[in-house]
This record gives C-alpha cells, sequence and structure tokens, in this order.
C-alpha cells in the first residue's frame, strides 16, 4: 500500500502550482481532481496577473516575485504558459468624476495613468464613448489559465508526482484524530499529509468533517465566446469594482454561511471582457453569494443581463454568440487566501481563498512548499487559517 508525502485535492491553477512545488522539493505527491476536464475558477479565469495592484508590504513583495516568475514560467515548465503584457483598461461610469477614481488607486505599486474619455478611445476603438467619464491605464500580465495549470501538472509528473481522476468523498483519520488519507469514488489514498486545493468547494469539503473555517465562495457567472477576428486591444474592467465589496459584505455574519439557501447580499455585475490569443473571448461577470455550492442559477436570465451590460460599454461584443457558464471563486475575509496547516486537525492543510489567484499562487506555491520542508517562511505565517483566532 502506497502512502504519498502530500495528496493535494483540486487540480486547479491553485492545486497543479502546489503539487508541482510540492514534488520539486522532493516530496511524494498525489494530485486529486474530480472531473477529466475541470470546470472550475480557473478554466473561466479572465487569465489577468495583477501585478501593479499591491497596497500593503506582503502583496507588494508578492506582486513582484509573481510577475518575475511569471516572466520565466514557461520556459521553467516547458511549456507556454502564453503570458503577455497588454493595457488593462479601467473604464469609470458617466456618473463617476475620473479625477476622485485616480486618487482612489494612489496607493497601488505602480498608479494607473487617468485618460480622458478621447485617449480612451483610441487605446480601446471598441469601447463606447458616451458610457464612460474616462478611464484608468497601466500595463498588466495575461496568461492562459487553463494552459498553465496544465503545464504544471505535466511539469510534476515529470518529477515523479503523480494524478487521479477521482472525487473525495471522505478522510481518513485514525483513533487520535489524524487525517492519513482520502476514501474516493475510485479507491483509497494514503497521505501524510493532505492540502485542500478545491477552490469554492473547499469549505464544503472540510465541513464534512466537521472542520469549520473562514473560507467563502461566490457564484461567479460569465460569457465564453468563440474566436473571432474582430480584436479588443485592451483588457477592460471597471474602474470601481464591486465584487471586492460584495465579499466583505458577506462575510460580516459567519453564522448565515452555515445555513444552505441564504443568498447572503445582493447580486453584482462588474462588465469587462478580455480576448486570448486564440480570439475567443471571456465576457462577465455577474457574482452572487449562494450559500450553497450546488445552487441553481437562472442562467437565461444572467445571460441577458450580462449582455445588456457588455453591449453598454462594449457595443461590438456584447450580442457575439457564445456560451454561458457558471463556476464557484473561494474567497476570505481580507482578500488574502489562507494556507497552512488547519489548527487542531493534524495532517489537514489548507492552499485556498486566493481572490486574485494568478498573481499570487506562483510565489505562494513555492513558499508554502519550501515552508513544510523545514525552511522558515514568515508570509505564509501570516496567511495561517488561524490568523482571526
Amino acid at each position: 500500500m502506497k502512502t504519498y508525502d502530500w495528496i493535494v485535492v483540486g487540480a486547479g491553477i491553485t492545486g497543479a502550482a502546489l503539487a508541482y512545488e510540492l514534488a520539486k522539493t522532493g516530496f511524494s505527491v498525489l494530485l486529486l481532481e474530480q472531473q477529466t476536464t475541470p470546470e472550475n475558477a480557473t478554466r473561466y479565469s479572465y487569465g489577468g496577473v495583477s501585478y501593479w495592484a499591491g497596497t500593503t508590504p506582503i502583496t507588494r513583495q508578492l506582486y513582484q516575485e509573481s510577475i518575475a516568475r511569471h516572466r520565466i514560467l514557461s520556459q521553467e515548465l516547458d511549456a507556454d504558459t502564453q503570458f503577455h503584457e497588454l493595457d488593462l483598461l479601467l473604464t469609470i461610469d458617466t456618473n463617476t468624476n475620473p479625477e476622485i477614481t485616480a486618487i482612489s488607486y494612489a496607493e497601488v505599486a505602480i498608479p494607473p495613468r487617468l485618460l480622458s474619455i478621447q485617449e480612451a478611445c483610441e487605446l480601446e476603438p471598441l469601447l463606447n464613448k458616451d458610457a464612460i467619464s474616462g478611464a484608468l491605464t497601466v500595463k498588466h500580465g495575461h496568461i492562459h489559465p487553463e494552459k498553465t495549470a496544465q503545464a504544471y501538472i505535466q511539469a510534476m509528473l515529470r518529477l515523479g508526482g503523480e494524478i487521479e481522476v477521482s472525487q473525495v468523498l471522505e478522510f481518513i483519520t485514525t483513533n487520535t484524530g489524524k487525517f492519513t488519507g482520502v476514501n474516493t469514488t475510485t479507491e483509497i489514498f494514503h497521505g501524510a499529509n493532505i492540502a485542500i486545493c478545491a477552490g469554492g468547494l473547499s469549505r464544503k469539503l472540510l465541513k464534512s468533517s466537521g472542520i469549520p473555517i473562514k473560507l467563502y465562495f461566490s457564484h461567479a457567472e460569465i460569457m465564453e465566446i468563440p474566436p473571432i477576428e474582430l480584436r479588443l486591444n485592451t483588457l477592460v474592467m471597471p474602474a470601481n469594482i464591486k465584487r471586492f465589496q460584495l465579499d466583505t459584505e458577506s462575510t460580516q455574519v459567519d453564522e448565515l454561511w452555515d445555513e444552505v439557501g441564504n443568498e447572503i447580499v445582493a447580486p453584482i455585475l462588474d462588465a469587462g471582457a478580455v480576448q486570448f490569443l486564440d480570439g475567443s473571448l471571456r465576457l462577465g461577470q455577474i457574482s452572487r453569494v449562494l450559500t450553497d455550492p450546488d445552487a441553481q442559477v437562472n442562467s437565461e436570465a444572467s445571460e441577458k443581463w450580462l449582455r445588456t451590460s457588455i453591449t453598454q460599454i462594449l457595443p461590438a461584443l456584447g450580442n457575439l454568440p457564445g456560451i454561458w457558464h457558471h463556476c464557484l471563486v473561494a474567497f476570505s475575509k481580507d482578500k488574502l487566501p489562507l494556507i497552512g496547516a488547519i489548527p487542531e486537525f493534524e495532517g489537514i492543510h489548507i492552499f485556498s481563498g486566493f481572490s486574485s489567484p494568478l498573481v499570487l499562487v506562483l510565489p505562494l506555491a513555492e513558499r508554502f512548499a519550501k515552508s513544510v520542508s523545514g525552511q522558515e517562511d514568515e508570509i505564509i505565517n501570516q496567511l495561517s487559517p488561524n490568523r482571526w483566532n
């Protein structure tokens, strides 16, 4: 009976990166994914790497480490992550003062430049000039999230790691409560340590074993447009992103999350768009805080809301043929992920809750792997799930 040093649950960008870093450090690793083709937040991500947006000593340091790593990651993994830099265009509503909006970004590491309506439309000709009072712009990293996750997985396999498509049903524990493995839909796997990287499903998975954790999730909805010849020059997002406020408001009363069926706050829509190198588009996004991870969403009404909002800001894109998609997005109370051993539960760890995963996962997966191999890491310590206790 084989026992792994680490069983990593979830093969999105978080689990894939962590499994690779653990294997690179010398651990035996098993990566578990419940779907042959994952329908997760990585699959439907915009792919943005906001390395310019650090506002605290920790985020500034991690974002610098992240962009340096992204620039060499394709070479390291021997696969194309499609990393490149493009102009981020942060649109400002017609009823909002552009100068005041610009001031709200003054504390970030690389403050965006304020553009007039004309300058914004010159940078992005598809923009509706009547829908904005101005815009902000800054250079922004971009990758193909799925290809990056797959690159990590293939590199992990070359290092001797393994992957299985299997859904975790329950955790295995000893009489003393130590977690020693997982029972899945295919077989039982044994491991000295388990890392939960299941994104929006992490809370439900841990709760099923009586493990409380201050990790939350929203239901995110986007439109995916097949490759087109029309070119979007920039990554378009609103300057006033409502999602972060939604996350904050929905974590004020933790008890509400213990009741399946709650909609804690009203849904929001941040109208944005990005085009990948193959010409395909992602348009989004709606965010809903429904405490049931399996909640059904009215896709027809959501698609209409999405298309109406996108058409207002980018008229040429709103009615293109495409498919509505839905996934879960994990987050925490303070926009920083939960990383490390779960207090009072031996052998089980969390690596989830990334509000901005593509700019944080790379450096934190590497730091986590080094920390569990014996190298003290003060940043990993500060991201412990015990930090609110």
